[in-house]
């Protein structure tokens, strides 16, 4: 029943105004905002959860969803990858919080499993293709996977939410 399905897309660090610098308060500000809105969702019936996992939003958002799902143990999280390997390059860190959240996730789909030009393209694709909402951390700027997967969800005429990042 996609229209209760909800998936993530949003802006790695590099392109967040704080970086990988999550004291910042407009990262805690952020992840409030995320987890707050994830709530509101699940309130209005919505209960599985997409996340792409790339660092960032969609880690975020990842946690948000498993955290709720302590109050909602109805809640499921389904993890689509691009490909297998996608955190083989990441910080220790970043890596071992990525597979505790795999473990921890209902589901998880590889769409490639093997990188490709595309697989990344393919797995924003995917993403709107099986949901009725996308949650969006969005910078605003017209180029990049978000602002492809915000488009192509406009267009796909799904529900989308932005929230937008301040500067």
């Amino acid at each position: 029943m996609i229209e209760r399905y909800c998936a993530f897309t949003g802006h790695r660090p590099p392109k967040l105004p704080w970086g990988y610098n999550e004291t910042d308060a407009r990262c805690i500000s952020l992840k409030k905002e995320l987890a707050a809105q994830i709530a509101k969702l699940a309130d209005a019936g919505y209960t599985d959860f997409l996340s792409g996992m790339a660092e960032g939003t969609d880690t975020w958002a990842a946690l948000a969803v498993l955290a709720l799902k302590k109050e909602k143990p109805a809640l499921k999280l389904h993890c689509v990858l691009p490909c297998e390997g996608q955190a083989d390059r990441w910080p220790a860190s970043a890596r071992e919080l990525y597979f505790s959240i795999l473990n921890q996730a209902d589901s998880t789909v590889y769409v490639s499993r093997a990188y490709s030009k595309n697989c990344m393209l393919k797995r924003n694709r995917y993403l709107v293709d099986h949901a009725a909402c996308l949650l969006a951390v969005y910078n605003g700027e017209w180029r990049g996977g978000t602002a492809m997967t915000v488009r192509y969800a406009q267009k796909s005429g799904k529900r989308v939410i932005l929230l937008k990042l301040n500067p």
